[in-house]
């Protein structure tokens, strides 16, 4: 029997990493499901600017695969405080800056470095990750066509612009992945985005603000990915 393509996953990193240094987070993994995915990774266009980039909290806390690489380019996929070029997850705002520029730049990249079966956020990331999925099923976005969401350390987006994402429930299926001891992202936040999904599937695990991949997290990602193979 001929083997399986492995299903290409689009991954979008948190704030104030890039494509290069999410991709060293997730070396385990990329390890752990090597046999079934292929990571692709993509680069947010807003660079932080860097007197906030110190101030900031950071989004490349401590945790499995977290070297140091590529955060001299750090980026961000929107501004919660538009006039300092600035994000936080629970800042409320009215308004944000930068959105459009990152849908356009997901646009391009599932045109350029598609086809994918699937998409992986992290923290920011995760949160754009939702607002994608509902541009998808509102169908005002036809490039996109993802058939499954793994959002890592997620949350609802905390400015006003941006609930009419969160008013229909996502059919797309959904695995939210949270640590029990985040401090940049709390559990809590990430437990309130999930009744935006129709049947959000769920694993946590003990530790804080990274992708988890141990050995013990292994069957919970194949059980959820092989429904799609």
């Amino acid at each position: 029997m001929a083997a399986r393509s492995p299903l290409r996953i689009l991954c979008i990193h948190g704030y104030r990493q890039n494509g290069v240094s999410f991709r060293e987070k997730t070396g385990a993994l990329r390890k752990l499901l090597k046999k079934q995915v292929e990571l692709v990774y993509m680069t947010a266009p807003l660079p932080v600017p860097p007197a906030c980039s110190a101030a900031q909290e950071t989004e490349n806390g401590p945790g499995p695969g977290s070297g140091s690489g590529g955060e001299e380019d750090p980026r961000g996929w929107w501004f919660s405080d538009i006039q300092a070029r600035s994000f936080s997850a629970q800042q409320q705002c009215q308004g944000s800056l930068g959105l459009d520029d990152s849908v356009r730049a997901v646009r391009e990249a599932v045109k350029d470095l598609g086809p994918f079966d699937g998409i992986l956020g992290f923290s920011q990331g995760a949160a754009l990750v939702a607002m994608l999925c509902s541009l998808q099923e509102q169908n005002v976005e036809p490039d996109f066509s993802f058939r499954f969401a793994i959002l890592v350390a997620g949350f609802r987006s905390a400015c006003e612009e941006h609930q009419t994402f969160y008013k229909a429930s996502l059919q797309i299926p959904s695995l939210h992945v949270f640590g029990l001891q985040d401090r940049v992202i709390p559990d809590n936040m990430s437990r309130e985005l999930l009744p935006t999904f129709q049947d959000p599937q769920v694993l946590t695990h003990p530790g804080g603000h990274f992708v988890p991949a141990a050995s013990a997290h292994r069957q919970t990602y194949q059980d959820f990915l092989k429904r799609f193979q």
